[in-house]
């Protein structure tokens, strides 16, 4: 059973704003429309973000699936499960499959896999974040970046009554303390 991602391999600290988040899936949206997608494909959770920014600005269908390590928000698998599959709206249709990060890159090319294997004109990968040693690489990227990547939706959490920095990012961020220029780990206030 894993307890964490490997954070070592990070460096630095990079904090995506709402404004950030919103220059990068236009810049996702701009990429993809130039590959013609018909359908939207997000991977959730987290990939449900810019997946529903991605459609809404190419005015397209969109479809979730869910293909995670974790359960309960814990890293718990050493591979991706499946755990809601595919539309078979997929069929003959130019396909975006979009996540939020493409750290090894096998979620994105297992939803691939699977979108191809459900009929798929043609699958084109995408991710918000792109780390360099994601294998492979996604199609498009919004952002290549090594490090620590702290997205505003997954900052904090709602515990016990009020909000605190999501602890797996807090271990995190005593890991990159070092490299990253005196970053504020304050938690948001609600």
């Amino acid at each position: 059973m894993m307890t964490s991602y490997d954070y070592t391999r990070r460096s630095g600290v990079e904090e995506i704003t709402w404004a950030r988040f919103t220059q990068l899936t236009r810049t996702l949206t701009e990429k993809l429309a130039e590959a013609g997608i018909e359908l939207v494909v997000g991977i959730a959770r987290g990939g449900l973000f810019p997946a529903t920014a991605v459609a809404c600005g190419l005015r397209c269908e969109f479809f979730p699936v869910r293909l995670t390590r974790r359960v309960k928000d814990q890293p718990t698998f050493a591979r991706p499960i499946w755990q809601v599959d595919v539309s078979a709206q997929v069929a003959d249709k130019v396909v975006a499959v979009i996540d939020e990060i493409a750290d090894t890159g096998e979620t994105l090319v297992l939803a691939a896999e699977r979108i191809k294997q459900n009929g798929a004109a043609r699958v084109v990968t995408a991710s918000l974040i792109s780390h360099t040693w994601a294998k492979p690489m996604p199609d498009v990227t919004g952002l290549v970046s090594d490090a620590l990547v702290i997205f505003p939706w997954d900052k904090c959490v709602y515990v016990n009554g009020a909000w605190k920095m999501h602890p797996e990012l807090e271990q995190a961020l005593k890991l990159a303390q070092h490299d990253s220029g005196g970053f504020d780990a304050k938690p948001i206030s609600a």
